[in-house]
């Protein structure tokens, strides 16, 4: 089992990565603001425009620390990728997979587990908060849900999988407002927007995005499978497309639970968002913050994998998955099981 070790995070848009000897340097302006040592360090994510050096590049490359580069702003840039990991056999038949009529019972399990798990969390929180929402909006999108559910195992091609993934998206979105239990003025959502989002939970659901897309691609190419080729989303150059359909299996477990505490707990509010001229929605440097510091101590959340029945970090789930996935496609398992709460 992979150890769960430190990821490092700099939010800062002036900050530089360095090396000395065997330690990990954060620099500004040319002054030293910390230092650590290689081997606590398994990812860095990197906010920032001024990069790293040849020798921190080649450190992280030696010792398989993952590292990408983002906006301020949360965008994905680009990673540096080090030595492949695995073995040529996998990844063929992976490949092989990919272009087969199979890819499709892959792209099923992957959106059955982006539905049921949004399923399940509303029906968590309207247990939780029955007397602050309104219930029969909840039960209506549960009946949607359900529905969606049964369609999915029956969808004949991923095309007709497509068009349920979006209705039954469309449905889950609409007791987002019901979610916002605190500051519903500054919280309201007016359906999903990205690239740039338009609204302050747009925003945050997008940077806890690219924070989840980040591990889920990490986990792929530690186990030696290539996140670039998946199975649901199609190939396009420089899209993560495995890394994508993994990431459906966790958008409401780690995301959107997440995203939704930090509101009604008032962790984050307006002063923490910037919104542009233009209508987009940017989390601030302190925002940012605040949101990492956040997520860092929810992933060390311990909770019990619903397929291996041990218990396990919530960041190393990715990792999980992707190691079933391997054995799905080598074929040591009958077919992937997919993570359902």
């Amino acid at each position: 089992m992979k150890k769960l070790l430190n990821t490092l995070y700099l939010t800062q848009d002036n900050f530089y990565l360095t090396r000395e000897r065997d330690n990990i340097v954060v620099k500004q302006e040319g002054k030293v603001v910390s230092r650590f040592p290689y081997r606590i360090i398994d990812g860095i994510v990197c906010f920032s425009y001024l990069g790293a050096s040849p020798s921190l590049i080649e450190l992280c490359a030696k010792n398989q620390i993952n590292l990408s580069f983002h906006t301020p702003q949360g965008r994905f840039c680009g990673r540096f990728v080090g030595p492949t990991n695995g073995n040529v056999l996998l990844r063929r038949e992976h490949y092989r997979l990919a272009d087969h009529d199979l890819s499709t019972e892959y792209a099923k399990r992957f959106i059955l587990a982006k539905v049921s798990n949004s399923r399940k969390y509303l029906l968590r929180f309207k247990r939780d908060h029955r007397d602050k929402i309104d219930t029969q909006l909840f039960e209506d999108i549960n009946t949607e849900l359900t529905w969606a559910l049964e369609q999915i195992q029956s969808a004949p091609d991923k095309e007709t999988l497509l068009g349920i993934e979006g209705q039954a998206a469309n449905q889950y979105f609409r007791a987002f407002n019901e979610l916002i239990l605190t500051d519903k003025e500054t919280f309201k959502f007016n359906g999903r927007t990205r690239r740039p989002p338009q609204d302050c939970v747009n925003a945050l659901m997008s940077f806890g995005y690219s924070l989840l897309t980040y591990e889920c691609q990490s986990a792929l190419e530690a186990v030696g499978l290539d996140s670039y080729v998946g199975f649901y989303h199609t190939d396009r150059p420089g899209r993560a497309s495995l890394a994508l359909d993994l990431v459906e299996e966790f958008r409401s477990y780690i995301v959107d639970r997440f995203v939704f505490s930090l509101i009604n707990k008032g962790q984050l509010n307006k002063k923490h968002l910037d919104i542009k001229e233009n209508g987009s929605v940017i989390l601030t440097e302190k925002g940012r913050a605040i949101f990492i510091e956040a997520w860092q101590k929810r992933k060390h959340t311990e909770v019990e994998h619903p397929f291996t029945k041990e218990k396990v970090k919530l960041m190393l789930l990715p990792y999980v998955q992707a190691q079933l996935l391997t054995k799905a496609i080598r074929g040591e398992l009958e077919s992937y099981p997919p993570f359902l709460i």
